[in-house]
């Protein structure tokens, strides 16, 4: 179910976030890896760390061992990865036990399709002792077997002026459709794509829901899950989305939150110098995949897609999906933020890593021009320590729409 290798392809692709992982094993004794069923857990960490053994609490064996018995589980081995760990919060008192007497020589990989950092316990338990990180899809420069992304690293330095030319012309609704879930990257028809889609969706909610929390109606569920997709991009308004759905407000936040937990959504926050504000202010929704938001949405092809309103919102899910996994990768994590003010003008992502700032515009256009960049130029006035504004979009030009912008093709920024 985890494996990123499709049933055409036996090549392992090398996943960028690899050697940060290896890094933060060495240096503390739980690394808790998470991210949406069928993104390549699995697979990493096997290919990553083949002196460590392997267990995966999806073994109903496996799982009711380490209830009965968790040192019979922890005890063998010093190296030693548990996966879907989630399946068993309890095991986690026991993991906090293991490595305190181990005097932290034991190293622990737990792995799971929950964000364990929003589950109860879970947190307290591994304090001091376990580092975060998040596996999203793949990217288009790891898809393309490009080591690293050269081009969004020379984006931080401000005295680097990227010549102007044209370069590749790659549409992006193709990409849109088939999303970069590892089974889909190398998907040549759009109906296999389609059916992968239909059953990700079916065994995700008859799996993982029912064993995360109690789902009331699986119709309902679905109908907020759709209303969320075809809003993905745009400001997360509860309220709003219960009046849609018909749903009570309860039960809207949280089946939310159950998505979020699950790594189907994600939010950012709104960007302040008052990082007290961020917390108050309605944070941004993305889907973790744009083909899945699209096929929740009720759009089938490119013709549909291609005329539909939200189709600038899927753009930005895919760009977004593209930046937080460079924030990932970036030491510390860089933080993924949108800016809006009172009077509705916005900046799409604005990326900020110590006292450096990045902006970004996206806009699902082959020709940007100048007029595109007015709120990158307001934000860029309002706050001076933001290196540089770039505009995203899908042509095929890199060039320079004011002295401090920068209009690049989506793709540009991963290779």
């Amino acid at each position: 179910m985890n494996e990123i290798i499709s049933h055409r392809e036996t090549k392992y692709v090398n996943r960028r976030i690899t050697p940060k992982i290896r890094e933060i094993v060495e240096q503390f004794p739980v690394t808790v890896l998470t991210g949406a069923r069928q993104v390549g857990k699995s697979t990493l960490l096997k290919h990553a760390f083949p002196d460590f053994s392997y267990c995966t609490l999806d073994d109903y064996d496996v799982r009711e061992q380490a209830k009965l018995d968790p040192q019979s589980l922890l005890g063998g081995t010093d190296r030693l990865i548990i996966d879907e760990a989630q399946k068993l919060p309890e095991l986690f008192d026991a993991i906090k036990l293991a490595v305190d007497s181990s005097q932290r020589r034991k190293k622990i990989i737990l792995s799971g399709s929950a964000n364990l950092l929003l589950m109860k316990n879970v947190t307290e338990s591994l304090a001091g002792r376990a580092l975060y990180i998040e596996l999203g899809p793949m990217t288009y420069g790891e898809v393309a077997g490009v080591a690293e992304a050269a081009n969004f690293a020379r984006l931080w330095n401000p005295d680097h002026h990227e010549p102007e030319l044209t370069v590749k012309n790659i549409d992006p609704m193709p990409l849109l459709l088939r999303g970069f879930m590892p089974q889909l990257v190398t998907a040549t028809q759009h109906n296999e794509v389609l059916n992968w889609l239909e059953g990700y969706v079916r065994t995700y909610l008859e799996r993982d829901l029912r064993e995360l929390s109690q789902v009331d109606s699986l119709i309902d569920f679905r109908r907020v899950m759709q209303i969320l997709a075809l809003r993905t991009g745009n400001i997360l308004n509860q309220a709003d989305i219960a009046k849609d759905s018909r749903i009570s407000h309860p039960t809207t936040h949280r089946y939310i939150k159950l998505l979020e937990v699950s790594n189907i959504i994600s939010r950012i926050p709104a960007f302040s110098v008052n990082r007290t504000k961020r917390l108050v202010k309605s944070p941004k929704v993305f889907f973790v995949d744009s083909a899945l938001a699209i096929f929740l949405s009720g759009y089938y092809d490119a013709a549909t897609l291609a005329g539909c309103r939200e189709s600038g919102g899927y753009f930005e899910t895919m760009v977004g999906h593209h930046l937080r996994t460079l924030c990932e990768q970036m030491t510390p994590r860089a933080q993924l933020c949108y800016w809006r003010t009172t009077t509705g003008k916005e900046v799409d992502f604005v990326i900020e890593h110590g006292r450096r700032l990045l902006a970004f515009e996206v806009k699902l256009t082959t020709r940007p021009t100048v007029h595109d960049i007015n709120n990158l130029l307001l934000f860029m006035e309002e706050y001076p320590e933001t290196v540089r504004g770039v505009l995203v979009h899908g042509g095929d030009r890199v060039q320079w729409l004011h002295s401090k912008v920068l209009a690049v093709p989506w793709w540009w920024l991963d290779v």
